[in-house]
């Protein structure tokens, strides 16, 4: 185990799961032609709008038949639009294993005070029981769980011939996995995962089906402006066609057509997800031969390959109280940081501690490559200072 800081750094050292790293080679020049200045509602600004829907629906593949609507608040805003706006129709299933599916569960049971939700649960590291999900109910459920690691593999579970609309939250798992739009009826993320785009706003994706049911559902509570889809019994079309909500920053939309054109000359989707598989590689191979570290989730099949999440399993590390070992991957995470080798790598404030390091497709390989001698200093360097006190 080294004892000295290698010799190279990352060229990038930004492996923080949100926001996430620029694409490489990214500078601000990149928004030199931002529309800056100018109304949203302008010709031009709804044309830059609409090129950022029209990218989104290349890159991810989404059905022509799909809507996509740039809405308030990042991720969570594109979430609670769709679940005060749709739910309560039929009874819920909701998946929680982590940190923001927990979240919805706490909307949906404390907020909204739906009678009819049913939890299913799993630890972290684990996905719940999904043969236990009846998909004639709504379902929600994250497809990357970002605190945790673990991301369904597939869709299967879902029933084609579903009664109820499932409700995806996609952040973390857009543009560097494949999502099974058929399954889906409703879609969210947010630019600032993988695209490493800039926060505050959130893209849904809503399915036929999904429209049907603003059409047909009205709920009897209120809805504020910002979750508002129809007027009447009608959707409000010309959101999911370059007219938002609110007002947009022209510069987060001009810095999202950046990174989704930079997407499409990677390769489109399969290209996206390519690069984030080789990073994860990386990483797994590094965990493969290091003995003080495996990966919190625990079926590899379920494990993200984009907020890769990591348990120190050191002996003696493991053997202090869970307060001595976070404060033990805390001294990693400052020590990589003041040596700049390595930025925001600590474990989620709710998760288990560790580390958790972002591999997405705006990461390159190399500096990871990089970086698993730096993790090795790190917790060589802790653990002789560990040794020390315990002397």
């Amino acid at each position: 185990m080294p004892h000295t800081a290698p010799a190279v750094k990352p060229a990038n050292p930004n492996f923080s799961s949100g926001p996430c790293s620029k694409r490489p080679g990214w500078t601000v020049e990149a928004l030199a032609h931002a529309l800056v200045g100018r109304s949203h509602r302008s010709k031009p600004g709804k044309v830059r709008i609409q090129r950022a829907i029209e990218l989104t629906r290349e890159l991810l593949e989404v059905p022509k038949d799909y809507l996509i609507g740039i809405v308030p608040a990042s991720d969570t805003g594109a979430v609670e639009m769709a679940l005060w706006s749709m739910l309560g129709e039929r009874g819920v299933d909701m998946l929680a294993w982590e940190s923001f599916g927990a979240g919805w569960v706490t909307d949906v049971v404390k907020q909204l005070k739906l009678e009819d939700a049913r939890i299913i649960k799993a630890p972290y590291g684990e996905l719940p029981d999904l043969g236990e999900v009846d998909c004639d109910r709504d379902v929600v459920f994250t497809w990357n769980g970002t605190t945790s690691g673990v991301r369904v593999p597939n869709a299967d579970w879902i029933a084609a011939d579903r009664k109820g609309l499932t409700f995806c939250d996609a952040t973390s798992a857009a543009f560097a996995q494949k999502l099974d739009f058929p399954k889906l009826d409703v879609v969210t993320f947010s630019w600032q995962k993988a695209l490493g785009g800039e926060a505050a706003h959130g893209v849904l994706i809503l399915s036929p089906r999904a429209v049907a049911r603003l059409e047909s559902y009205k709920p009897e509570r209120p809805l504020p402006k910002i979750f508002r889809l129809t007027k009447g019994d009608k959707l409000l079309a010309e959101v999911f066609d370059g007219a938002t909500i609110n007002t947009p920053s022209m510069l987060c939309i001009e810095d999202a057509i950046d990174a989704m054109e930079w997407g499409l000359q990677q390769g489109g989707l399969t290209g996206l997800q390519a690069r984030a598989d080789a990073n994860f590689k990386v990483l797994a191979d590094w965990v493969a031969k290091t003995e003080w570290v495996e990966f919190l989730a625990k079926d590899e099949v379920n494990r993200s390959n984009t907020s890769v999440c990591f348990s120190i399993v050191d002996p003696a590390v493991a053997a202090l109280p869970d307060d001595k070992q976070a404060a033990f991957a805390k001294a990693m995470v400052a020590r990589l940081d003041k040596a700049g080798a390595a930025y925001d790598i600590g474990a989620y404030k709710d998760a288990p501690s560790g580390l958790r390091i972002w591999a997405g497709s705006t990461i390159e390989a190399d500096d990871l490559l990089v970086l698993t001698p730096w993790l090795d200093f790190a917790f060589a360097a802790e653990k002789l200072a560990l040794t020390a006190d315990a002397a």
